[in-house]
């Protein structure tokens, strides 16, 4: 029987690979992902363009608007007049940032006296603007902590464990992990059954000597094998090419991948089995991968949404998986860091087979 199996599993890879489009769907998400994503989907402010409204015109407002020109976050300064001007910058959008130093800036600051300015923010860019403010501060901080006095108090000291830059890519491509094998998976297992009926050997395979739940894992393994080698080259691609640590054990990276592919499996498996055609189960895929991204904590933290789709969240077995990788990656995650979201997974997986197994049955009874 087992032999058996393998020769379904060696199908299963002849169909997917024997092809050059399915090669192709297989390899240009990790290409186009790997090369947009961490350029693309990041937080860090980078090239914006900054106004200065200048109403002192004294050393310390030149020395400033030199230090935060000096950024990388502000390539380009303006130079504005009044607040007529700023204004009309930013509602049409020439600038994220905007500053304004007042007509006795540079006069308080040499007698060490309270010199505040304004830091206006583009509202309609509000995670932008305040991410560009917020290094804008760091600057001025900076400098009223050179100059000393009461003005100098830079605030509290901060220190960033685990990305002490905060380097967008170490969230995003860890997370990428997870994304594309996610995307591997259900492609894979979601076509499987589905191309049998459109090819029309859906009934030969019925008719083998194989029980269901042996074809069931003659479909899943291809799915798993495919994921975890997407998922692997992505790891890969991180560390190597885009020098994102990695403090954890191997190993275990390798068996979280296979457990979130069994938990995908039975989803992939699921919508094969009620699905005709391959154009159902494609857009099966979508419909379920879409929002099993967004309540992962992939986009924003689970803990700020609301409590319905936070029970949702205890059931996606990506919320999971994604915390195991960046762990592996950035915490120097072990067993015992990685059990706690390992077995939700498998529970997961053992509910989403089950059900899989159930409706196959009764599509062929």
């Amino acid at each position: 029987m087992l032999k058996r199996l393998l020769r379904l599993v060696v199908k299963e890879l002849q169909a997917l690979l024997g092809q050059r489009q399915g090669r192709i769907m297989l390899i240009m998400p990790v290409i186009l992902q790997t090369l947009l994503f961490p350029f693309a989907a990041t937080l860090d402010v980078r090239d914006s363009t900054l106004l200065i409204v200048d109403q002192d015109g004294g050393a310390a407002s030149r020395e400033l608007t030199l230090r935060l020109a000096r950024t990388a976050s502000f390539t380009q300064v303006i130079a504005v007049h009044g607040e007529a001007e700023m204004r009309s910058a930013i509602d049409n959008q020439r600038a994220l940032l905007a500053v304004r130093f007042g007509p006795d800036f540079s006069r308080r600051i040499a007698r060490g006296e309270s010199a505040p300015l304004q830091i206006v923010i583009d509202g309609r860019r509000s995670n932008a603007g305040q991410i560009a403010a917020s290094y804008a501060q760091e600057v001025i901080a900076g400098y009223l902590a050179e100059r000393g006095g009461p003005a100098a108090d830079p605030g509290p000291r901060l220190r960033n464990e685990f990305n002490p830059n905060l380097d967008f890519k170490w969230h995003i491509l860890p997370s990428l992990v997870g994304i594309i094998t996610t995307i591997g998976c259900l492609m894979v297992t979601a076509l499987s059954v589905s191309r049998e009926r459109e090819e029309g050997t859906f009934e030969q395979l019925l008719v083998s000597p194989l029980t269901p739940a042996y074809i069931m894992a003659g479909k899943a393994i291809p799915g798993i094998l495919v994921a975890m080698v997407q998922g692997t080259l992505i790891a890969a691609i991180a560390h190597g090419g885009y020098g994102v640590p990695y403090t954890g054990s191997v190993p275990l990276l390798f068996v979280g991948m296979f457990c979130y592919g069994l938990a995908l499996a039975g989803v992939g498996l699921f919508i094969s089995s009620i699905s005709s055609t391959q154009q159902q189960a494609f857009l099966g895929v979508f419909a379920f991968m879409v929002p099993a991204t967004i309540v992962s904590g992939f986009v924003a933290p689970i803990e700020n949404m609301p409590a319905l789709l936070q029970g949702v969240a205890r059931v996606d077995a990506l919320a999971y998986f994604i915390p195991i990788v960046k762990g592996l990656f950035l915490k120097s995650y072990g067993w015992a860091d990685v059990w706690p979201r390992l077995w939700p997974m498998l529970a997961i997986a053992t509910f989403t087979l089950t059900v899989a197994l159930r409706m196959f049955r009764r599509h062929i009874a």
